[in-house]
């Protein structure tokens, strides 16, 4: 299985782009994974949040394959444990999914046609972190569901 992280614009802060790409280089060692990012929109004056959505919805649609699995990092979605997290890795793995595709959407969420295609929705918090931060705690989390897959003590319980 390879896992993606489809983002929308580049992560600006160093301190956060430091930390992704530390647990990006860890992640290597146990799971194809790619960090995919979609260039920010660009002349947004006076254009409405729908239409953000929407025009984001596009560019997310097309670098997304039929065959991928889908999962949306969504406020609104499942909340599981770190421990409940790696389980949903496992089951993924069991069920030979080979594109298992995580979407961050930009400031204003996703676009109804995004939720379509959508197979899965999980929350990082009940918290709203800014979809910069978003990143570094997904990167983080998924490793630390490998290192729990694999009884590694990074992860105490």
């Amino acid at each position: 299985m390879k896992i993606t992280l489809l983002v929308i614009s580049k992560t600006d802060e160093k301190y956060l782009q430091e930390g992704i790409d530390v647990y990006v280089k860890r992640l290597s060692h146990y799971i194809p994974f790619e960090l995919d990012v979609i260039p920010a929109l660009k002349d947004l004056k006076g254009v409405s949040p729908e239409e953000i959505k929407e025009r984001e919805a596009a560019l997310i649609l097309k670098r997304i394959e039929k065959s991928d699995c889908v999962v949306l990092l969504d406020e609104h979605g499942k909340q599981p444990t770190s421990v409940g997290f790696s389980e949903y890795l496992q089951k993924k793995m069991n069920q030979g999914i080979r594109q298992l595709t995580f979407v961050v959407g930009g400031a204003f969420g996703f676009a109804p046609s995004v939720y379509k295609v959508a197979q899965d929705k999980i929350s990082l918090s009940p918290m709203t972190f800014n979809h910069q931060m978003v990143r570094l705690i997904f990167v983080e989390q998924l490793y630390r569901a490998f290192t729990i897959l694999r009884h590694e003590p990074y992860h105490n319980e």
